[in-house]
């Protein structure tokens, strides 16, 4: 299972905190915006892209990085134990 947690929404930006249970995955999305991810956590996330491709992400607590708009794909925690978390910030304007 997978949720996420809107903090911040206006004309400028939108802020998410998400959360990736063990086995779980956000579905299948494409990100219309610019956006920066920071990791809470230590860990690896498996993004499969939306023409099958997939790429293993080091994940490491408190080092940002950041991704161009257009990109479709799910993102899976296929660890055991421990939670995916992760704070994603979109360019709105």
């Amino acid at each position: 299972m997978a949720h996420g947690e809107v903090q911040i929404e206006n004309d400028r930006f939108r802020v998410t905190r998400w959360t990736i249970e063990p086995g779980g995955a956000i579905p299948m999305h494409r990100h219309d915006y610019d956006y920066v991810v920071v990791p809470m956590v230590t860990d690896r996330m498996h993004v499969t892209m939306a023409d099958g491709t997939e790429i293993v992400t080091e994940l490491e607590a408190g080092v940002s990085y950041t991704r161009e708009a257009g990109g479709e794909h799910t993102v899976a925690n296929r660890g055991a134990e421990h939670d995916i978390v992760f704070v994603e910030t979109e360019r709105l304007a």
